[in-house]
């Protein structure tokens, strides 16, 4: 393994750190509503669980109301039965041929407690990166026939790539941050 591959096994794993992270923070409701918000929500179909969004379209309808359609008529009781017995903590409304699910404004405790939510999973999002850097110094270390300038010169390399997905970490959490205490 050489210098690139150390360095493309490294931002490879850095944009997979932030990708999860990205999705995790999408799970938090800002009291906006987006598909995201039950997306991983389960639906029994013929027997097995599916994704909601493999049963069916959802749509927003305005930022308080998510319209969720789904392909077949009868699939709306099981809609709404998933969405009750899931973690979103949405309360569905089935009219027949769609299920509406109005998203509620959080309350202050919430949002503050999101925002704790947000921190330590930007925390963990953290650890992975150094983590990365960790194995990627690891890795550099055991590169046979690099002088001692090239190998500090491959760390610092290394260390801007964590600096930079880290920066980016930040931002993103700052803007989800901001979202969720957006009144």
């Amino acid at each position: 393994m050489g210098e690139e591959e150390i360095l493309a096994e490294l931002n490879e794993r850095l944009d997979h750190t932030i990708e999860a992270f990205r999705r995790e923070a999408g799970k938090l409701r800002t009291g906006r509503a987006h598909p995201g918000l039950v997306e991983h929500v389960r639906v029994e179909y013929y027997g097995n669980p599916v994704p909601v969004t493999q049963v069916a379209t959802v749509a927003v309808v305005d930022p308080r109301l998510l319209s969720i359609k789904p392909w077949e008529r009868n699939m709306c009781g099981p809609i709404e039965k998933a969405i009750l017995a899931s973690d979103v903590g949405l309360t569905p409304n089935n009219r027949g041929d769609v299920v509406l699910v109005p998203v509620p404004a959080p309350t202050g405790d919430r949002r503050r407690e999101m925002v704790k939510i947000l921190k330590r999973l930007v925390e963990e999002a953290k650890v992975s990166t150094r983590n990365a850097r960790r194995d990627a110094n690891e890795m550099s270390e055991l590169l046979e026939n690099l002088p001692e300038d090239d190998l500090h010169k491959l760390k610092k390399k290394i260390q801007d790539i964590v600096d930079a997905a880290g920066k980016r970490l930040d931002s993103l959490e700052h803007s989800k941050e901001g979202e969720i205490l957006e009144v």
